[in-house]
């Protein structure tokens, strides 16, 4: 029986979720020829051909196709047993920070998992915003944070890019003037950034119509019909819907989440971390 090595299954199913090989590079922090070479390798294992060729890029054959679900099989396996032998006997305590852009969407599944290998490490879990969670890991005070990435960092993990995009009420806006109302979070904030920084390079008239210190806030405005916001595709969902192309609203910018994990954190800590960065970019990000 030939072994398959699990880091040629991590970029397989990162070029499958991706759709690219450069998009597969972007992910697992290889460069595209590495990315090339080990998916010449994985298809020597297989022997059989999982990409071909779709005009300037590549695409999934029927067989990798069928490959995608073995692939996801034999890496879970992997990572809980992997976590199960660490974290059986570990015990602690992790601290996580984390946006709820996350903490609503991919953090309680992961959560669960690593609940499950680790059941004697307490998890202190902060869900805020950036400012204040880079400023706690700065400081000591939590482990690992996973939010908007303000600059590269040595401490990096995982960087997440997600296009930032216009979102509303999936029953409209009320559009009581020209000024398009706008829905931000108090400042400092880079959604709230990019999109007053769109609107103004095309000369459209807005106006601040909703501003909350809360994602809650924010989304209870926008639900409401008072105003647009611009967020990624994780502020979907419940009533929430991209905001209509009638609007002839600007492009914006793509979004970049970043992972960090203190150099000198426990064990445990170190393990939620991978977690979260092998398992991140693999989970849909809209509820």
């Amino acid at each position: 029986m030939r072994m398959i090595d699990p880091e040629l299954l991590r970029t397989f199913l990162a070029f499958a979720e991706g759709g690219s090989l450069a998009r597969a590079a972007e992910v697992i922090n290889r460069s595209p020829s590495a990315v090339t070479a080990q998916m010449q390798r994985l298809e020597a294992l297989v022997g059989e051909p999982l990409l071909a060729p779709a005009g300037r890029g590549r695409s999934l054959t029927p067989v990798g196709e069928e490959f995608v679900a073995h692939a996801r099989r034999i890496l879970d396996a992997h990572r809980d047993a992997w976590l199960s032998l660490k974290g059986a006997r570990a015990d602690g305590r992790v601290a996580l920070g984390s946006t709820q852009d996350f903490a609503d969407t991919a953090l309680p599944a992961l959560l669960h998992r690593f609940a499950r290998s680790h059941p004697r490490v307490r998890l202190d879990l902060r869900i805020g915003r950036t400012k204040e969670l880079t400023a706690a890991y700065e400081q000591g005070q939590i482990d690992i944070v996973l939010a908007m990435r303000q600059a590269p960092s040595a401490d990096e993990l995982l960087v997440l890019r997600e296009p930032m995009m216009w979102l509303c009420a999936e029953r409209g806006v009320t559009l009581p003037d020209t000024d398009l109302p706008l829905a931000v979070l108090d400042p400092p904030c880079g959604f709230r950034a990019a999109a007053i920084f769109a609107l103004e390079a095309i000369n459209r008239p807005f106006r601040i119509a909703a501003t909350s210190p809360s994602l809650s806030g924010l989304r209870a405005a926008v639900l409401g019909g008072v105003a647009v916001t611009a967020r990624t595709d994780r502020f979907l969902g419940t009533g929430i819907a991209v905001a209509s192309k009638d609007l002839d609203l600007p492009a914006l910018p793509v979004a970049e989440f970043s992972l960090r994990l203190r150099p000198n954190a426990e064990h445990a800590s170190s393990d939620l971390a991978h977690l979260l960065a092998d398992e991140l970019p693999r989970l849909p990000t809209g509820t």
